[in-house]
């Protein structure tokens, strides 16, 4: 008897080893999830001083752990700014923001900014043009995908993804 006592302990210890390590497991993988936004830097949201809407848009970003530095500026110097940043114009939106040597167009997912920044893809930047209901930062609700864009150093554009 005093065997199979043994042998029931020795199986609930391995039991309750077995589930520690697949919770141990289980955690790693959510945590690879989890990404130090920190390492990316602060973003710059360059805005107009009258736009509403890029307030709330860094209050979205604040709430995903990103850092934002608001900057406003008059409307021509922000035009000046998405000209110097070789912006296409179809792709343009209420704001601009920079991010490491990246620039950031408009009301774009967290998402994107998080794949951009740890790709670190060889383009300008990413936009997503106009300002799309539902969007962060936007009022109304989701009509369809987001098309994000990744700009490329020629100029040229092609879809980075959908959220």
């Amino acid at each position: 008897m005093k065997t199979t006592h043994i042998a029931a302990i020795v199986l609930a210890v391995i039991v309750v080893g077995a589930i520690a390590g697949i919770s141990l497991i289980n955690k790693g993988s959510n945590n690879e999830k989890d990404i130090d936004k920190t390492e990316f830097g602060t973003i710059t949201m360059f805005k107009s001083p009258t736009c509403g809407c890029c307030g709330v848009y860094s209050q979205y970003l604040n709430k995903r752990d990103f850092s934002v530095n608001i900057i406003s500026i008059p409307d021509a110097e922000l035009a000046n700014l998405k000209n110097k940043d070789e912006i296409p114009a179809q792709l343009r939106s209420c704001h601009t923001m920079t991010i490491g040597d990246y620039f950031v167009e408009g009301h774009i997912p967290a998402e994107a900014i998080e794949k951009l920044m740890t790709e670190k893809p060889n383009i300008k930047g990413i936009a997503m043009p106009g300002m799309p209901s539902g969007s962060p930062g936007m009022p109304g609700g989701k009509t369809g995908d987001f098309v994000i864009y990744a700009v490329n150093n020629d100029g040229s554009f092609q879809e980075f993804m959908r959220v």
